[in-house]
């Protein structure tokens, strides 16, 4: 799986991973720029979607109204999952985190569902939870992760429907914390990435690195 790092491989063993999934219709790329505002303890490590998207990439197919083929998301999770068990095996990260924006954040929930032993903490950003009975049946989840759930209320591209089911089943299943930035639309802030590196910074050991 097509993977960009903000450490060589050297120098990753022993911190904390925070796996990072991008947006449909974007890509990695879209991602790694992100790095420089996350905690500087952390080896950040953005996948590429194996689905094309008119030329740039997603994790499963969707439409308008986020309807999606749950085969497609199984087997994204399952190949995300697989990448991430090779990379502790290869690197042993002191600990894994998951930051999802838009159907990131649907992945990153997924494997969460998938895997809950996995994960110290959890970031979704301007996206939703996959609304799937099979998915339900894994509910809730054995321990309440500490999750931040970052959008703005007034976001267009998350239908009401999905944004009232995602609250409720992060509500019933992680220990959440809310924060609304007005005005942002479908898009990443600098004040929320300040605040998504505040939360990691004060749930995860090792993610936070003295300037020198």
């Amino acid at each position: 799986m097509e993977t960009l790092w903000s450490r060589p491989a050297g120098e990753r063993a022993g911190t904390p991973l925070l796996l990072m999934l991008h947006g449909y219709g974007s890509d990695e790329s879209k991602m790694s720029a992100l790095f420089k505002s996350m905690p500087a303890g952390f080896s950040c490590a953005a996948l590429r979607g194996p689905h094309d998207i008119a030329g740039d990439r997603g994790w499963f197919l969707l439409d308008y109204f986020l309807n999606n083929d749950f085969a497609q998301v199984m087997q994204s999770a399952a190949a995300v999952l697989g990448w991430l068990d090779a990379a502790m095996a290869e690197q042993s990260f002191s600990s894994v985190c998951v930051l999802g924006y838009s159907q990131g954040m649907a992945m990153a929930t997924t494997l969460m569902r998938l895997r809950p032993e996995l994960f110290t903490a959890a970031v979704g950003l301007s996206g939703f939870v996959l609304q799937n009975e099979l998915l339900a049946t894994m509910d809730p989840l054995p321990r309440r992760i500490p999750f931040l759930w970052a959008r703005d209320p007034h976001d267009l591209v998350i239908n009401p429907e999905a944004t009232a089911f995602t609250q409720a089943w992060l509500e019933n299943n992680v220990e959440l914390f809310h924060a609304r930035y007005e005005g942002l639309g479908h898009n990443i802030g600098a004040t929320e990435l300040t605040d998504v590196s505040a939360f990691l910074t004060g749930w995860v050991p090792g993610s936070f690195t003295p300037s020198a």
